[in-house]
């Protein structure tokens, strides 16, 4: 009986031995663990830069926005500039000459 038993331990603790992971599945194991994170760190970097890139296009676009309405209120200056200026009103000793004209020429 004691050899029976004997036999069943050393079965049992070779069993138990058998069925755990060995050093090379360990080592992958470990590996695949640091490629995880790894995998994961490098996402958070191109989410990090990806942020970036939007938020210097949206100052870019504030840029060019006021730089655009800049040129806007320069151009309409400019125009303003161009303009004649609106002539002077008539004094009554000039409207008088011009109603004397117009008299005349409907006389004949």
């Amino acid at each position: 009986m004691k050899k029976v038993l004997s036999i069943l331990l050393i079965a049992g603790i070779s069993a138990l031995v058998a069925c755990g992971p060995s050093a090379e599945e360990k080592a992958a194991a470990e590996k695949a663990k640091q490629d995880s994170i790894a995998n994961v760190e490098k996402a958070k970097q191109d989410s990090i830069a990806a942020v970036a890139a939007v938020e210097k296009a949206k100052a870019d676009s504030i840029a060019n926005a006021a730089a655009a309405e800049k040129a806007k209120v320069e151009a309409a200056a400019a125009e303003a500039a161009k303009k004649k200026p609106a002539p002077k009103a008539k004094t009554n000793e000039q409207k008088m000459k011009d109603d004397k004209k117009v008299l005349q020429k409907q006389k004949g």
